[in-house]
């Protein structure tokens, strides 16, 4: 692989599968939590092509083979002109021959979201959440039962909170709120109920109070 193509394809790399950054809040079950647990089997990391999309291949490292695969729609702009725009983005990121890492992108043409799948079975295991292409939230399988089950929170590119659903039951049972870089209070849900039971305080935090 030429140096020129190794640095594209690092490029992609850095700009999205290893970025992260900003959320919410949740006193129960957080955002990501209600729609990953519904999801009864594990989402492809290639989804279906729809028949509007056209697809443009990249072979990245010069093997022959495709390893980029990116996906546009024509659509109308306001002065009734048709314009291509990116929709989805599918990447191979161990040149297997199998998508890895799936990028879909707003209608400004920002990030969305990125699915990935770290076990190679082609389904996916985390997701990243984007607004206005801040990383906003993570998810991710831990257990690989083919729901999220481990959930994390950004607010101006800080860590906020962080939830798992410890037992596997499809509900969020543990909560960890941070505040300036470092934990500020554990919450647990120890009847299964949906709510906090139990809080631990950061003693560091609390001497300062």
């Amino acid at each position: 692989m030429t140096s020129g193509k190794r640095l594209f394809l690092l490029g992609f790399l850095a700009a999205g599968a290893l970025s992260g950054c900003a959320g919410g809040k949740a006193s129960g079950r957080g955002e990501g939590a209600e729609g990953a647990q519904a999801r009864k089997e594990a989402e492809a990391v290639r989804p279906e092509r729809s028949g509007s999309e056209q697809a443009t291949e990249q072979d990245v490292n010069g093997d022959g083979k495709p390893d980029v695969w990116t996906y546009t729609v024509s659509r109308k702009d306001a002065n009734g002109a048709e314009q291509e725009h990116r929709v989805r983005q599918e990447l191979d990121l161990n040149w297997d021959g199998r998508v890895d890492l799936t990028r879909y992108f707003d209608e400004n043409g920002d990030p969305a979201r990125e699915t990935l799948d770290l076990d190679y079975d082609g389904k996916v295991d985390a997701s990243y959440f984007f607004e206005k292409g801040v990383n906003t939230r993570r998810e991710r399988d831990v257990n690989g039962d083919g729901r999220m089950d481990s959930f994390i929170f950004y607010e101006r590119g800080a860590l906020v909170r962080k939830e798992r659903d410890t037992n596997t039951d499809g509900k969020v049972d543990y909560w960890e709120y941070w505040e300036g870089g470092q934990v500020d209070r554990i919450g647990e849900d120890l009847d299964g109920d949906g709510t906090v039971d139990k809080w631990t305080r950061n003693p560091n935090n609390a001497a300062r109070e």
